[in-house]
């Protein structure tokens, strides 16, 4: 699919992944939706490359619900889904304090996972009811896994369940999709400069860019950006995912 003329959906597209991503969509000439938590956040994105800023909870039903369907009133209904909504706190299972709170976990999961499928359910619905392009194509979602859904660190139990759920999630989602021509990818970037990175000092931040093996340093967003460009345009790419880490295996802590 060649994203020009068509409607996307961004998660997260306030920021970091999310918004180089929403760039890199409307430079190809898509209609961009930009949802985030943070409306403000979304709208200057959305005022910089043309498209639509909508406040979206990813982890509410109804929140979700409103910000598709205002996406959809403003540009017509999806072809593409990025999902890019997420969070990574570090705690451990059981710390100095004791345990980790129950909620923490299930927040990471609410957000990460849930966050991921429930804007995956609404997206596909709309897809399915598209004209076929090509192929009988009728729509792309990406959804962001991790590395840490590989090899979690100490301190990332919620992170990592979160996004080995998106990886799981990945292959039956495109099985089932699959009759309407609508694929599912997902993307394990390693690490990358974010905002979930740039509190961290600096020679903490230098020092696990030279973790990686090559190229030794912090993945960019413009280069996940790229991913997703190349996944919606090849048709042949679906139930996969492609990990984006310069061949980063992650030490236990």
């Amino acid at each position: 699919m060649q994203a020009k003329g068509h409607a996307a959906l961004v998660t997260g597209g306030g920021s970091g992944l999310g918004a180089a991503t929403a760039r890199a969509l409307a430079a190809a000439g898509a209609k961009v939706a930009v949802l985030d938590i943070n409306k403000d956040a979304a709208d200057k994105v959305a005022r910089e490359i043309g498209g639509v800023g909508v406040t979206c909870d990813v982890a509410d039903a109804g929140s979700a619900e409103s910000a598709v369907a205002a996406a959809r009133q403003a540009q017509g209904p999806a072809r593409v889904l990025v999902n890019c909504a997420g969070i990574g706190p570090a705690a451990r299972i059981v710390g100095k304090d004791g345990p980790m709170p129950l909620a923490e976990f299930a927040r990471v999961i609410n957000i990460n996972l849930i966050g991921s499928f429930n804007l995956m359910r609404l997206a596909a619905a709309d897809m399915a009811k598209l004209e076929p392009l090509a192929e009988g194509e009728r729509g792309i979602i990406v959804s962001t896994a991790s590395v840490a859904a590989y090899e979690g660190q100490i301190g990332q139990s919620a992170y990592a369940a979160s996004k080995g759920g998106v990886v799981s999630l990945t292959l039956p989602a495109a099985r089932e999709f699959a009759r309407s021509g609508i694929r599912v990818m997902a993307i394990a970037p390693g690490i990358f400069g974010t905002p979930m990175l740039f509190w961290l000092p600096k020679p903490v931040q230098d020092s696990l860019g030279a973790s990686v093996p090559f190229p030794s340093r912090l993945g960019t967003p413009e280069e996940y950006a790229a991913l997703v460009m190349h996944i919606v345009g090849n048709i042949m790419l679906n139930g996969e995912v492609i990990r984006l880490d310069g061949a980063l295996r992650m030490a236990p802590k």
